[in-house]
């Protein structure tokens, strides 16, 4: 008989169904900007201190470091919705405390494209402008040449 392989920790501490990079996910999908934050322009980091019960859920939070204008209590939302599983520690019932970045960034406006021709003295100017990830899906795919019209 094989003796049973006990682990590293004598109190197993809970984790978060997928991982931190699901736990990312789940906040990039359910955070809200506040209006007020987008009004002026606020953007930074969230510093949160959050209390885990035996059961895996969220019962205690606390800003360390906060920003305003609504951030702080959009962070404190999406802590409390978070769930964690907490294995077995021996018939105890303990709590865990975590602390959590959740960053603040202004959503990227995407301008359209603005066609423009100008005619100048005979020269003829055509641009189009276009965002830089359009340039890298265009490069990749085809050639890029230019040409350039000249009528006198």
């Amino acid at each position: 008989m094989k003796k049973e392989k006990k682990g590293q920790q004598f109190i197993k501490k809970p984790y978060y169904q997928g991982g931190m990079s699901a736990m990312k996910a789940f906040i990039k999908r359910h955070l809200s900007y506040p209006e007020k934050a987008k009004a002026k322009k606020v953007e930074g980091t969230v510093y949160v201190r959050y209390t885990i019960n035996y059961k895996g859920k969220v019962i205690d939070t606390k800003i360390i470091s906060g920003i305003g204008h609504g951030c702080d209590e959009e962070a404190i939302r999406l802590v409390t919705l978070l769930e964690f599983n907490v294995p077995r520690n021996r018939n105890l019932k303990a709590v865990f405390h975590k602390s959590l970045q959740i960053h603040f960034r202004l959503p990227i406006e995407k301008v359209p494209p603005v066609e423009t021709a100008l005619p100048t003295s005979g020269l003829q100017y055509h641009y189009t402008t276009t965002t830089a990830s359009e340039v890298k899906q265009k490069a990749s795919k085809t050639k890029i040449s230019y040409t350039i019209v000249i009528n006198s």
